[in-house]
């Protein structure tokens, strides 16, 4: 059980997170352009690792306190879900464009550092995806919920330093607005892979 739900938290903490947005777009920018990598990649990956903790030990109780809440934080995510699996397939179809890293550059560490915090806590769907979903599929695993926990931490410091540090090696890929459409196409299936598993409890 424990080994199965740190794998499930791993995989899933990976979904979730690889879904090109502007907080992974700020991290592949900087990591492009060579500048305080370290230190982004810090302030997302512990920011995701405080988020996914509240989730993972709150969530049953705030369940228990308000029954109804469970399933509609279940359905609702898996709506949610749909609708960004949705609009990433049609993103897929109709995106022409590739990553922008165009914009300033030789920004300090604490207006680097400022923005990065900005678009990861003021940003809505990372209360969804860390706290909501992560937290509710922490449930199926009673008394392992702190592997799950681990693995989807994992997930969110093996993707953050990777992307941040590997980014050099893939902006020719990146430069490609093919690229995006093969990653918006994949992001969208497994997007609608999610929200059935949510709605089905499989």
């Amino acid at each position: 059980m424990t080994l199965s739900a740190f794998t499930t938290g791993l995989a899933m903490g990976l979904t979730l997170i690889v879904a090109i947005g502007a907080q992974n777009a700020f991290v592949l920018r900087q990591g492009l352009r060579n500048e305080h990598i370290l230190a982004v990649c810090l302030a997302c990956a512990v920011s995701d690792a405080a988020l996914i903790a509240l989730g993972v030990t709150s969530f049953r109780q705030i369940a228990q306190i308000l029954p109804g809440l469970d399933p509609f934080m279940r359905y609702g995510g898996a709506a949610f879900l749909i609708v960004y699996g949705a609009r990433s397939l049609l993103s897929a179809v109709r995106a022409s464009g590739a990553l922008d890293i165009s914009g300033q550059t030789g920004r300090g560490l604490g207006v680097t550092l400022a923005t990065c915090l900005a678009l990861t806590w003021l940003n809505p769907h990372v209360y969804l995806d860390t706290v909501v979903l992560l937290g509710t599929i922490s449930t199926r695993f009673p008394g392992a919920q702190g592997a799950f926990a681990a693995g989807a931490i994992s997930a969110s410091f093996l993707f953050f330093f990777s992307l941040g540090y590997g980014a050099r090696r893939l902006r020719p890929l990146f430069e490609k607005p093919a690229a995006w459409r093969v990653l918006e196409a994949i992001i969208g299936i497994v997007m609608f892979a999610i929200a059935l598993r949510l709605v089905t409890g499989l």
